[in-house]
């Protein structure tokens, strides 16, 4: 064989008792903890960025985001990043419709200052699910859901006064939401006036105004929705308190 390829013995037995280099094996430790972390299914759609965080924080490994994408790329490990259909809101004339106050600027600089909030729909056996998040843009943290069967203002209602017991936070938090019908009638604006808060409001038909409390809804399905399929009622209310109470909340890294 050695005079076909036409190379010595002492070369080819050199190259085949060989010891991997430095880089190579780190590079196979990189991806061993990479498939680890993507043992926890919510992870599955962590980028090279998380990755990189969680490889260090958890492994003590220091790797680059270039090396990770590369390394992803040759291992062939693909983000989650299914979408599925979304059905649309049906509109209709607004009863109150508030000044947009954060005009897309979504810092805070402490807890309970702002709350963005927003509604989504979830696809089961059974029918449709209709979950109510409000989050705080300071911690990045969800402070209360509500899932109902139903897209009611009662939906909406009772997800603010969740959050506002739970917190108590302080007169005048912004609560910013987008011009959905339940959030423009009078019982919402109501509400919010008694909990001596200031609702905030998203111009019609633009999601970058709501951006973050969107792009958690997206993460949501992305990352526990979409994997369980369609599924009872019952079993996906208990996977959605697992997600954000288990997962979201105590574990997942925010950007």
């Amino acid at each position: 064989m050695c005079d076909t390829l036409e190379v010595s013995r002492s070369g080819f037995y050199k190259h085949v008792n060989a010891e991997p280099n430095k880089r190579s094996v780190e590079d196979k430790k990189i991806v061993d903890h990479i498939y680890e972390i993507r043992k926890n299914p919510h992870k599955k759609s962590y980028g090279a960025p998380r990755l990189k965080t969680e490889l260090f924080e958890e492994y003590g490994l220091t790797a680059s985001i270039k090396r990770i994408t590369r390394l992803m790329k040759t291992y062939n490990i693909k983000v989650n990043s299914k979408k599925k259909f979304k059905a649309t809101r049906s509109s209709k004339p607004a009863d109150r419709v508030m000044e947009n106050i954060l005009e897309q600027n979504f810092k805070a600089e402490s807890k309970n200052q702002i709350w963005v909030t927003d509604i989504t729909y979830i696809w089961t056996r059974e029918g449709w699910l209709y979950l109510s998040c409000i989050l705080d843009l300071w911690s990045k943290k969800i402070v209360a859901y509500e899932i109902q069967d139903s897209m009611t203002t009662k939906l909406v209602a009772d997800t603010l006064t969740k959050a506002y017991l739970k917190e108590s936070p302080s007169e005048g938090l912004i609560i910013h939401s987008d011009q959905g019908s339940q959030y423009t009638s009078n019982e919402y604006a109501r509400l919010v006036n008694k909990l001596g808060l200031t609702h905030s409001m998203s111009r019609r038909g633009n999601c970058y105004d709501n951006a973050v409390i969107e792009s958690f809804h997206a993460t949501l399905k992305k990352e526990m929705v979409y994997l369980e399929g369609a599924i009872c009622m019952k079993k996906m209310k208990l996977k959605i308190f697992d997600y954000i109470e288990g997962f979201y909340n105590r574990e997942r890294r925010h950007s």
